[in-house]
């Protein structure tokens, strides 16, 4: 007798290639994924899946190269209107006199068209789930996510030291320790499985130096709590390494070491100056890490140089990549992962170091561990959400086509994606969002975008080098 077929909702066909990034890491050519009630009820051949999961709407994937959706585990939303405000600066006057004179300056209206900005791009080339860096408009960026029908972790951002070795707060930013506790808190209650479960919040505090003991070891509590992550920038330059030594006594991952606040739940962001010793704790402890290789590019913050995303990925680290702001350029995590491989080979010179199935992974089945979601996303299986990427591979950049996960990660960018699934429903189709307003988007980040520039005050210095006519 043959086995009775299972009606599903959707069903992509003829993938001719299938990445699924399972436990075995299949590649499957004349693919197909069959999709019910949101989650991926099979995948496998065409001939056997279609058979067994008749649906009634089916995709042709054929010339498609079909992947988990992508998972950028870093990124600033509200930055989005920041790009080009903080070219050919450091670490210190990239934040003290760019981004955070920036951010204290956006209204409600101008965070929106940043996050909406940033969410159109980030979806339109491919990522299905972020992680919001924190802001102070958390509610702003789950209420686009859920509508624009992605995932996405929020958080609001904390600080309790107005004053530290690398600068001071902008007035905007400064609230004592209760406060910060109390507002981060108020906006896990309330966000935390929004949108059908969609939008995460977590809790942050956005750097160690600009942070108490107090405010760290509290919210740690609070995360452990509610059940949430953690996270924070750590280590990202050599300027935050000394600034802890002078003001603590201990390197950023020690401190935290000593306050007893590392664990399977916190998530540090960049980590590239951190010791030996520090890497060891990261390992012991589960803590997930994010690379974000554009954003220490064009600062120089010598993560790349100084890094050691090769060895904590060997160690079992779960590691994920992120654009982190589009201050640093590109919001387009293909672009991310090409960096992430070439620019390792190069720092090590050594061409084997970080294969593009290592850097796929980091996209995939490591961000969703750094999401604190690997058992609901970041690989094709059955159960999963189904969070679907279709490449376009009938592009010069896709040509020839002999390793999928080659082109992915050395020559494809996000431009190359044609369709984006989210929980089984289509978000993009043809390259074009279908639950954005692609044209008005960016009408308003346009007409927003020089009165940013006039309240920031960095008019003077962000004209091009070149006289203008």
């Amino acid at each position: 007798m043959e086995p009775r077929s299972t009606p599903a909702d959707l069903r992509i066909d003829h993938a001719e290639w299938l990445l699924t990034l399972d436990r075995a890491r299949r590649i499957v050519r004349d693919g197909a994924v069959a999709v019910g009630g949101g989650r991926i009820v099979a995948v496998g051949k065409t001939a056997e899946v279609a058979a067994a999961h008749p649906a009634a709407r089916v995709i042709d994937g054929s010339g498609k190269v079909v992947t988990p959706g992508l998972i950028d585990s870093h990124i600033h939303t509200t930055f989005q209107l920041s790009r080009g405000l903080a070219d050919e600066v450091g670490s210190k006057r990239f934040l003290f006199e760019r981004m955070y004179p920036y951010e204290g300056a956006l209204d409600e209206d101008d965070a929106r068209a940043s996050i909406e900005l940033a969410v159109l791009e980030l979806l339109r080339n491919g990522v299905t789930s972020f992680i919001d860096a924190g802001n102070y408009q958390p509610h702003l960026t789950a209420e686009v996510v859920g509508g624009a029908g992605m995932r996405g972790v929020v958080a609001r951002s904390t600080f309790d030291v107005t004053r530290s070795a690398l600068g001071v707060l902008p007035p905007a930013f400064i609230e004592s320790t209760a406060e910060a506790l109390e507002h981060a808190e108020a906006v896990v209650r309330k966000l935390d499985g929004a949108y059908q479960g969609r939008v995460r919040a977590w809790f942050q505090f956005r750097g160690l130096n600009n942070s108490t003991d107090r405010l760290i070891v509290d919210l740690k509590a609070l995360a452990d709590r509610y059940g949430v992550g953690l996270q924070t920038h750590a280590c990202f330059a050599r300027d935050t390494r000394e600034a802890s030594l002078a003001q603590h006594g201990v390197a950023e991952i020690e401190r935290l070491e000593r306050l007893g606040v590392l664990g399977p739940n916190v998530l540090l962001v960049h980590a590239g100056w951190a010791t030996d010793h520090e890497l060891e704790q990261l390992r012991q402890h589960d803590v997930k890490v994010v690379a974000a290789p554009s954003s220490s590019l064009h600062n120089a913050y010598g993560n790349i140089v100084q890094g050691h995303v090769p060895e904590l990925l060997e160690a079992g680290v779960a590691v994920g990549i992120g654009s982190d702001h589009a201050s640093s350029g590109i919001v387009d995590l293909c672009q991310e992962m090409f960096l992430a491989a070439c620019a390792y080979k190069e720092a090590r010179e050594n061409p084997e170091v970080m294969p593009p199935e290592r850097v796929l992974e980091m996209a995939t089945v490591n961000g969703a561990r750094c999401m604190l979601a690997d058992g609901d996303v970041g690989a094709l299986e059955p159960g999963k959400q189904a969070d679907l990427v279709l490449f376009d591979t009938a592009r010069p950049e896709w040509q020839p086509l002999y390793n999928p996960v080659a082109n992915l990660v050395y020559s494809a960018t996000g431009k190359s994606v044609d369709t984006v699934i989210v929980g089984g429903k289509l978000l993009v189709q043809g390259g074009r969002a279908l639950t954005l307003d692609e044209d008005a988007i960016i009408e308003r980040a346009r007409r927003r975008a020089p009165e940013i520039l006039r309240k920031t005050g960095l008019a003077g210095r962000v004209a091009p080098r070149w006289p203008v006519a």
